[in-house]
């Protein structure tokens, strides 16, 4: 089955939502305003149920088909907020909010799910129920995780969860999907090196932390080069490199280091933390100073569930007549507290030739709605076929 003919009748309607989204960005679960205008269109659809302020600003519609024989419940999961960007579109939509953009197009997300829940709120063309869900603060907050901390799958007794996320160079309206680890765990790292600062022209009586700190990022990279199966992923980067002093002629006493760690499995993400920390600690005793390394576990590995991967990419041939085999990714999503919780999946719908998400210049294509909201509602309808 080919786009749904509704989606295109809609098409105008639901570009509407999403500009209108984007016009408005909020940042992490400050999405009050983008919560409300969800909330309320659920109600006009005529969800069966409307729940605000689950994982702080989440919403939940629950939304029952035609009969309920078969005792099925599918959730359908789109995240709501931006980025702190400043946005350089140009658009007449543009952000109106200085320093918050809708970088990631988690607004065309938002709209997509919408229009889906309207139409399934208008057909009740399936036999159980679907519980759609708006998530705040993907973007580094954990809002996935929140939602099912207030025990929202239990609550609504959710038995497989599905969402989709946009991809910039792929064409539009097409889709890809893979099973098994498919975006990465994302970790963080502080490292403290302290020495003794002194003048830059006596380095023989001073221990030199940006020495130290210079070993520690080339030092840092044989995890990947020396440490990890060729076979397995995984990317440290140092992003920040912070002295105590910034005058020429110093030593500083202190070099203060940041970055990140993915990785695609549990014992690549405990080789890392365990790396960095012996890494870092040799480094600091051979040149005499000290050094303390925090290292904090964000999103998890997101993990596709195998029956349901191949169910989707099943729906998505079905809507655009083909789904190829996506890459590995190495950002994170957080939806992976979600699959951790109920089995699922997570899909790549193309935006077209535009500017990568997280860039000032991106924006969601509209051309893909009809195609994101016909797999959502075909996922539904034949999931749950009515009789």
């Amino acid at each position: 089955m080919p786009i749904k003919n509704r989606f295109a009748e809609l098409q105008t309607e639901i570009t509407e939502w999403r500009r209108d989204i984007h016009e408005h960005p909020e940042i992490l679960f400050e999405t009050h305003r983008t919560s409300a205008l969800v909330a309320e269109k659920l109600k006009a659809f005529g969800c069966d149920e409307v729940v605000t302020g689950i994982g702080r600003t989440g919403v939940v519609g629950m939304i029952k088909g035609k009969a309920d024989t078969s005792g099925k419940v599918i959730g359908l999961r789109a995240d709501m907020d931006a980025l702190p960007i400043l946005e350089a579109t140009g658009l007449d939509y543009a952000s109106k909010t200085e320093g918050a953009m809708h970088a990631c197009g988690h607004d065309g997300h938002t709209a997509m799910l919408l229009g889906a829940a309207k139409y399934l709120s208008e057909t009740r063309n399936f036999d159980g129920t679907v519980v759609v869900i708006f998530q705040p603060a993907e973007e580094g907050g954990g809002g996935g995780r929140e939602m099912c901390e207030d025990g929202m799958m239990d609550r609504w007794g959710i038995q497989e969860v599905y969402g989709m996320h946009n991809w910039p160079g792929h064409p539009v309206g097409s889709f890809a999907i893979r099973p098994g680890a498919f975006f990465a765990a994302t970790d963080q790292f502080d490292i403290v090196f302290e020495g003794k600062g002194g003048h830059a022209a006596k380095p023989h009586e001073t221990v030199d932390t940006t020495v130290m700190a210079a070993q520690a990022v080339l030092a840092l990279q044989t995890i990947a080069a020396r440490n990890a199966d060729p076979v397995d992923q995984v990317v440290v980067s140092v992003t920040s490199f912070e002295t105590s002093s910034t005058a020429f002629n110093v030593i500083p006493q202190t070099v203060k280091m940041r970055g990140t760690v993915r990785t695609m499995s549990t014992a690549m993400r405990d080789l890392a933390e365990k790396r960095i920390g012996e890494i870092c600690n040799g480094v600091a005793a051979t040149f005499g100073g000290r050094v303390d390394v925090t290292y904090y576990r964000g999103y998890p590995v997101m993990v596709n569930s195998e029956a349901q991967t191949e169910f989707a990419a099943d729906v998505a041939r079905s809507v655009s007549g083909a789904c190829e085999e996506a890459p590995l990714v190495m950002g994170g999503e957080d939806f992976a507290f979600m699959l951790e919780e109920r089995p699922g999946a997570y899909i790549l719908v193309g935006n077209g030739d535009t500017a990568a998400v997280h860039h000032p210049e991106y924006n969601f294509n509209d051309e893909a709605i009809p195609a994101g909201c016909s797999w959502w509602a075909e996922i539904v309808e034949q999931r749950m076929p009515a009789a």
